[in-house]
């Protein structure tokens, strides 16, 4: 179980370590949040709070509450970004990375719960 859930965790971390970086850091990608109407605060905003999420999530001793606001604040962003690439009429690519994301992000909270209780 606890492999399962680590494995799942360090996914979602690290997808959200590269987001940030991005959003921050590769012209492409700021252009691209630009160009799906968000303004540059929001960008810096997400990476900020992707950052906060991973270390709440990685942080064994993170009270419980916190990391349920981590996997709310993340599974919101993976569906907004959703809608907005589909809206956007991004690559069907991009949209099947979010959906699974989305899973392994319900994996991930899934047996948090479950070893949370062993």
């Amino acid at each position: 179980m606890k492999i399962t859930y680590w494995a799942s965790t360090i996914i979602i971390a690290l997808f959200l370590l590269w987001s940030a970086y991005t959003y921050l850091f590769q012209k492409a990608v700021i252009d691209g949040v630009r160009e799906l109407g968000f303004p540059d605060f929001f960008r810096i905003q997400l990476a900020a709070l992707k950052i906060i999420a991973v270390v709440l999530l990685l942080l064994p001793n993170a009270p419980l509450y916190a990391k349920e606001w981590a996997y709310a604040g993340v599974g919101l962003f993976l569906l907004t970004a959703l809608v907005a690439h589909i809206a956007h009429k991004d690559s069907v690519g991009i949209s099947m990375l979010l959906v699974l994301l989305f899973v392994v992000l319900i994996v991930s909270r899934v047996y948090l719960q479950k070893t949370a209780m062993v």
